[in-house]
């Protein structure tokens, strides 16, 4: 066997966001996931789809090393975009979510939780 392949392949990151003050999936909720050490690098940003899951080859593993990330989620500008009358700026603006990756071959999924007044996320079980 070559070193390369005996490196464990890394599990990825998924998201999925619920808006739980309607009750639906967090369809075009805005997501930025950035690994800040070793190397700060942006690895993933967009959206999420209509069943509130962020599609995206991170959560294959693509582009994912041991070390510390921050998610931010774009909660103001959700509720703006639906129609949904928030301050300006939101009480929830952006969600910030630091987190650390120590074991790369394990799976860390996201569930993403949240109102316009507050927002829970935490390493679920996917």
């Amino acid at each position: 066997m070559t070193k390369t392949s005996l490196k464990a392949a890394a599990g990825g990151i998924s998201i999925h966001a619920v808006d739980v003050s309607r009750g639906i999936p967090a369809y075009g909720l805005s997501v930025r996931l950035m690994r800040l050490d070793p190397d700060p690098v942006e690895i993933a940003a967009g959206a999420c789809a209509a069943n509130g899951h962020f599609i995206h080859p991170v959560t294959e593993g693509v582009g994912v090393i041991r070390g510390m990330y921050e998610v931010t989620l774009g909660v103001g500008n959700y509720y703006r975009q639906s129609g949904t009358e928030v301050p300006d700026p939101a009480f929830v603006e952006d969600a910030v979510f630091r987190f650390g990756v120590e074991r790369v071959s394990e799976h860390f999924h996201l569930p993403f939780k949240f109102t316009p007044w507050g927002f829970s996320l935490f390493r679920g079980g996917a």
